[in-house]
């Protein structure tokens, strides 16, 4: 069954997500919730969680522009892209036209993203573990029940606590979304890829 070529708006729906992102943190940045957030974690596990986000981000946008100049080579084959010089030499016979191997190497570009998920997550599991440390090493000094001691250690329980649960959230969201940027651009390669392997296999 020959499978159709869908309208290529890889880009566009690029785009739309990124600027939702940036409106997103924008608005985080105007709440103070951004610096709230970075404030209350004394690990600062929080702003690398950020920053791996950021990166991945800008790298996500550049494979979406790569992978859209691949989509489009399908209308008007060029020898730039690995889809444009496969479908170039769809007159020669079909072992020399090896299709998985241009699955494999688009499929590639992705694996960074998913690692940076992985990270993501980790570092806000890392953050938890690292939260609930600082909340009950505090426990250990006890010696008297004098209540300025006690509000004292309270005060520190509960930066400890403020650690663990900014992290995790941190970590959570970030990887979610990524992982929804990542599966805008798996579901533009997989289309082409069976539209492709439909038409030339």
């Amino acid at each position: 069954m020959l499978i159709s070529k869908r309208p290529n708006y890889l880009l566009l729906k690029a785009s739309l997500v990124l600027t939702l992102i940036l409106f997103s943190f924008y608005l985080l940045y105007q709440l103070d919730l951004i610096a709230l957030i970075i404030e209350s974690d004394r690990s600062k596990i929080s702003l690398l969680i950020l920053a791996i986000y950021f990166l991945s981000t800008i790298h996500w946008f550049y494979i979406a522009i790569s992978l859209d100049k691949e989509i489009s080579s399908l209308d008007d084959p060029s020898s730039k892209t690995l889809i444009g010089r496969l479908l170039l030499e769809k007159n020669k016979s079909q072992e020399e036209r090896d299709i998985s191997l241009v699955e494999d190497e688009l499929s590639n570009r992705h694996s960074l993203g998913y690692l940076a998920i992985d990270v993501l997550l980790k570092l806000g599991l890392t953050g938890t573990v690292i939260g609930f440390i600082l909340m009950l090493l505090p426990i250990g000094e006890i010696k008297d029940f004098d209540p300025q001691i006690l509000q004292k250690l309270l005060s520190t329980m509960s930066g400890g606590m403020a650690v663990a649960l900014y992290t995790t959230l941190t970590g959570l969201l970030t990887s979610m979304i990524l992982k929804f940027q990542y599966f805008i651009l798996d579901t533009s390669l997989s289309q082409t890829l069976n539209h492709i392997s439909s038409k030339y296999k």
